[in-house]
């Protein structure tokens, strides 16, 4: 038996279960363990009062279909070739139309969306009836969700030891079985035991550079608008005792936003949120200058309709916002108002009124014609101005042949001109290890790694395409399913 994964004679904390992350999958896991008996003891790597992962800046709606029978035809034509096992879908269908009765059990009040538009991602899909997104109280953003589940968790007697990541399972050598967590506490490693079992629920990869360039297509870095803590702790942790991997190339992006050094999460920039319509001209080109997509595009979760079939948004990088002084000056590029994302609510970065503090930091960059601006930003000159002028004639026609954009078709025409790198951007990935129906980790064969489980973002089910609200869903059922599985382990030793 290794050093590293000797069992201890003593341990550190003590409990039956042993939640790995604190957002929505470990607090419906935390809390369905804790009400059917089991001692409960949670391990979250962010300090306190930045805790909740991506559901804390998340739009707060969470997914609660309305039929088991659409729901499964709905999320299997959701992963399309990409298919998941038929008893997967099913149990992920059963347990998501229970999400309500769940929370209001608990005291939650549900509300569902009423604004329109309701927001069925991919109306045109079979099953798609059965979308309903709801939310907790009378509105939802402002984290007003994941207050009510950090509240299920904080009054129950469910300690929650902050900024301790969990950094190793310790599994016994002969029968496989995971005893504990090897966690990082103040600077020294302490160990974990779980009595029962082990639910890890520590969120993705966003924050993982080398994971980002080795599993996910198309993009050589990616910054996420939520948790910067998801650096996939949990995938490694995993593998390191056996686990299979699944839908590691699939993630709810990218957009396209700003990153700099100064902040850990990105800006989405007004300009080109869809329902937008901001005078002044601005476009978005590639490294060589030219434009690449229509910016004002509404993606499904960073998925685009090409040549029949739906693929990530194309993220030529470095990118780059060209626009003209006109846009510039007609109020902030960036929204402070804290309804989601880490950036608004949790950094809460006072952005300028006139933009006037982001270009003395240098995120701006500035000059006097199009082609002094491509110089400024390593653009060629005669391309760039080759492609306002494009973009100008467009406007002047109502027309934009090459993508056909058709929202804010302002030339980019009044000097001096303005140019912002973009980086693309997610809020999740949604790879990790492969669980089971009864969200046991699972080998490559197949077989559950004993007393590890899983739930939400680490390991989603989602292989493919992805309804928004999907996620914390997700996070709900199978936070319930790990919950009850782990709860019902005998106790070993």
């Amino acid at each position: 038996m290794s050093q590293q994964n000797a069992v201890p004679e003593t341990w550190d904390v003590e409990a039956d279960v042993v939640v790995v992350g604190f957002g929505a999958a470990g607090m419906a896991a935390a809390v369905t363990a804790h009400e059917l008996g089991a001692k409960v003891v949670i391990l979250e790597k962010a300090p306190e009062g930045e805790e909740g992962g991506n559901t804390r800046v998340a739009g707060q709606g969470y997914l609660n279909t309305s039929s088991v029978d659409s729901a499964i035809a709905y999320l299997t034509a959701l992963c399309g070739p990409f298919t998941v096992p038929e008893v997967m879908v099913r149990v992920w269908a059963e347990e998501m139309c229970l999400n309500n009765d769940w929370l209001a059990s608990l005291g939650g009040d549900p509300q569902e969306h009423q604004h329109p538009p309701v927001g069925i991602e991919f109306p045109d899909l079979p099953g798609a009836d059965c979308v309903h997104k709801f939310h907790d109280g009378p509105t939802y953003g402002y984290s007003y969700t994941w207050k009510l589940f950090e509240r299920l968790v904080k009054e129950r007697p469910i300690p929650i030891l902050y900024e301790t990541p969990g950094r190793a399972l310790i599994q016994n050598d002969v029968t496989k079985e995971i005893l504990g967590v090897r966690a990082q506490q103040g600077g020294k490693t302490i160990t974990v035991k779980a009595r029962r079992g082990v639910v890890l629920t520590c969120g993705g990869f966003e924050n993982n550079q080398e994971m980002i360039r080795n599993y996910l297509p198309g993009i050589p870095y990616c910054y996420t608008s939520g948790s910067p803590y998801n650096e996939g702790d949990g995938i490694t942790m995993a593998m390191t005792v056996g686990a299979d991997l699944w839908h590691m190339n699939n993630y709810a992006g990218p957009s396209m936003a700003l990153k700099v050094p100064e902040i850990p999460t990105s800006f989405s920039m007004q300009a080109f949120h869809y329902s937008k319509e901001l005078p002044g001209g601005a476009i978005v080109v590639g490294p060589d200058g030219r434009r690449f997509a229509d910016e004002k595009f509404k993606t499904r979760h960073g998925k685009v309709p090409v040549n029949g079939r739906w693929l990530p948004l194309s993220t030529p990088c470095p990118m780059f916002m060209i626009l003209d002084h006109t846009h510039f000056s007609a109020g902030p590029l960036y929204d402070k108002h804290p309804s989601h994302g880490w950036t608004q609510i949790v950094v809460k970065y006072d952005w300028s009124e006139d933009n006037s503090a982001e270009l003395a930091k240098g995120w701006i960059r500035k000059a006097d014609s199009i082609e002094a601006l491509a110089g400024v930003v390593g653009l060629d000159p005669a391309t760039l101005k080759d492609t306002v002028a494009r973009w100008n004639q467009a406007c002047a026609t109502k027309h934009d042949e090459q993508f056909g954009r058709t929202l804010m078709l302002n030339p980019v025409a009044n000097g001096p001109f303005y140019a912002i790198e973009l980086s693309p951007s997610m809020l999740n990935t949604q790879g990790g290890p492969r669980r089971n129906e009864r969200a046991q980790i699972v080998r490559p064969d197949g077989s559950p790694i004993p007393r590890l489980y899983s739930a939400g973002e680490l390991g989603s089910i989602y292989s493919y395409l992805y309804q928004g609200t999907g996620n914390i869903g997700e996070c709900l059922a199978f936070g319930r399913i790990s919950g009850r599985n782990a709860a019902a382990e005998a106790v070993w030793g």
